[in-house]
């Protein structure tokens, strides 16, 4: 849409260049510095200017790539920028921490014993969960409770407003538009509505903090109720986290220590090095 826009634009120019040349080229090329200006603010923007224009087109590629129009409507009528969501993007700080300083900072003694008792009170659902999927019940849990405090604590931003707002944003407009085409493939696959889908300020959903195209690629609706709701359905939940370690090589029965590929597996969960060194640890007081 841009592209073509742009080069009616630069015939425009050229039209002018002709008809100007004797006066001299300045009216051209200053012309030409509009138009490219214009371009580049229609693609992204570090400001909520010029959100809803951008908003505007975008809807028709997200139709473009499959999305219904009815889909589009239900979830993005009404979505302004959110101003907040930039805030946290420009300032997230807690991975900078040592680990000694995020560990103490995210568990405790309460959110360990709490876990022990989660694990006790759901031991059937864990056992089917690790005979089908070979993940222990102690790294689930660990990422339960790290995540959300199982389930206390899974976010109450609009997600699609929040991913509406970073797709624009220049910073990583890629990837956050990425996520929410998956997030209106989650609406437009009837799992949830648009008004279910609060969670953190990235867009995680979720006790256990799925990204939209995680939730699509992974979910599972382990309960058997037709649909895939990683907010409310405990079962859903950790039978979905279960199937993401699956999926990337989680290899049952084997330590998940340091230097272990079990280590490695969940890095693909979180990449933040402390991050990954506090489910382990977490992981293992858990099973004590």
């Amino acid at each position: 849409m841009i592209t073509q826009e742009f080069g009616v634009f630069e015939s425009f120019i050229e039209t002018v260049k002709v008809k100007t040349r004797k006066a001299g080229l300045l009216l051209g090329a200053g012309l030409l510095l509009v138009g490219v200006s214009s371009a580049q603010a229609a693609t992204c923007g570090d400001t909520g200017a010029g959100f809803d224009r951008w908003l505007a087109s975008y809807k028709n590629t997200l139709q473009s790539q499959g999305i219904s129009k009815a889909t589009i409507n239900k979830s993005l009528s009404g979505i302004t920028y959110n101003r907040k969501v930039i805030g946290y993007d420009r300032n997230q700080k807690s991975f900078k921490l040592s680990f000694e300083e995020f560990y103490k900072l995210r568990v405790n003694n309460a959110l360990i014993n709490k876990g022990r008792k989660l694990m006790k009170k759901h031991n059937a659902l864990f056992t089917r969960i690790e005979n089908e999927f070979g993940v222990p019940r102690e790294i689930i849990t660990a990422i339960w409770g790290l995540e959300t405090g199982y389930g206390r604590g899974i976010g109450k931003m609009n997600t699609i407003r929040a991913l509406a707002t970073l797709a624009y944003d220049c910073r990583r407009a890629d990837f956050f538009r990425n996520e929410l085409y998956h997030a209106l493939l989650i609406v437009q696959k009837g799992d949830l509505q648009p008004s279910e889908m609060k969670g953190a300020w990235a867009g995680e959903l979720g006790q256990t903090q799925f990204l939209a195209s995680s939730y699509i690629k992974f979910a599972i609706d382990y309960s058997g109720d037709g649909k895939r709701d990683l907010l409310y359905n405990t079962a859903d939940t950790l039978a979905s986290t279960a199937h993401f370690l699956m999926s990337y090589g989680w290899q049952p029965g084997q330590p998940w220590g340091p230097g272990t590929p079990n280590y490695e597996v969940i890095r693909s969960w979180n990449r933040a090095g402390v991050y990954v060194k506090t489910i382990q640890i977490m992981a293992e007081k858990l099973s004590n």
